[in-house]
């Protein structure tokens, strides 16, 4: 019985922790994830895979996935695009799966500037593997625990819905996100855990470093650019970097933290320094991330480590007939790929 209370305990505590959304350092490199108004914002169809290691020292580190897809219709106007994201930690095996459908629908403001609002509905699942789970004291069989106090846990399945908007044109972005609108509950012990609704405002700009011959213009360039996350009453962050272009390389540092608060009992302040490297091929955007941990945890965490894949290739129209005005669309990006949305 006090086996079975420590863990109940342990379980009420990681509860408290996943009740934050895993986080990706290159944002921009998963857009569905960061902002349902992103769906459909490149002219071409879209596939991303993201991948997150946390804290690679510790045992049984964070380990996250996020795979997406999305297409622009120009007949409609509209963005439609899937996204699926998994999430494990602990030697338990406390894993959140998701899975969402977004639409997006955009307007054009003026002949430059672009308004994209966006919705999200999602479906998931947490829960623990109740096979690394040992409650009893001797009753086991073939490795497994028999303790019926185990059947109480069980996973939790939970329809989650969110919003967005971006205004944007060719050189300027600026967009917020409100994520787990419903606040659905992610309790396994038949109770109540409510996972708080997540806001996420997001910026950037795209900054030419020479003035002259169009495609010399594209050669170099610098995007500055930030977000800032807050979910419930105890979680905040800002994130705030550059990237410097010089195609189809690009370099980055970036900052992540609550620069302007004093230090709070068990709140981080100062989280991580992030440096990133990005490759732009033809179709295929490749990045890497590191995040030097510069709260308390320091070195002895290992950091963080990130790659994101991108490929995109030609959605051809529905129907011919329709007008291309929509074509027009600017796109905000990290790269200056030839063609009329760059």
């Amino acid at each position: 019985m006090k086996r079975l209370l420590v863990a109940l305990l342990v379980l009420i505590g990681v509860e408290n922790v996943m009740a934050q959304d895993p986080q990706f350092s290159q944002y921009y490199q998963a857009p569905l994830y960061l902002n349902p108004g992103f769906a459909g914002i490149t002219p071409q169809q879209r596939l991303v895979v993201n991948h997150r290691v946390q804290w690679p020292n510790l045992p049984q580190a964070f380990s996250t996935y996020a795979a997406s897809y999305d297409i622009f219709v120009e007949e409609l106007r509209s963005g439609f695009g899937f996204l699926a994201t998994t999430d494990k930690m602990g030697s338990a095996g406390w894993r959140t799966t998701t899975f969402n459908g977004l639409y997006s629908f955009k307007v054009k403001l003026t002949e430059k500037i672009v308004f994209s609002p966006g919705l999200s509905f999602g479906y998931g699942i947490n829960g623990l593997d109740r096979n690394k789970l040992t409650l009893g004291d001797g009753l086991e069989f073939e490795g497994q625990s028999l303790d019926p106090d185990l059947n109480k846990l069980g996973n939790q399945s939970y329809f989650d819905f969110g919003s967005g908007f971006i205004f944007y044109s060719r050189n300027i972005w600026l967009g917020a996100a409100f994520h787990h609108m419903n606040q659905p509950n992610l309790s396994v012990l038949n109770d109540v855990s409510r996972l708080p609704m997540k806001t996420s405002i997001h910026g950037g700009a795209k900054l030419a470093l020479y003035k002259g011959p169009r495609t010399i213009a594209r050669m170099s360039y610098l995007t500055p650019s930030f977000i800032y996350r807050t979910q419930g009453k105890t979680f905040s962050q800002l994130d705030v970097g550059i990237n410097y272009h010089i195609d189809p390389v690009s370099v980055g540092i970036w900052y992540r933290g609550k620069p302007f608060q004093q230090t709070v009992i068990n709140s981080v302040t100062q989280d991580a320094m992030v440096f990133s490297l990005g490759m732009y091929l033809k179709n295929l955007s490749v990045g890497y991330s590191y995040d030097f941990t510069v709260s308390e945890l320091q070195t002895a965490s290992g950091g963080a480590h990130e790659i994101s894949l991108i490929y995109e290739f030609v959605a051809k129209p529905l129907n011919r007939s329709v007008k291309r005005k929509y074509r027009l669309i600017p796109c905000p990006s990290f790269n200056s790929k030839e063609g009329f949305w760059n």
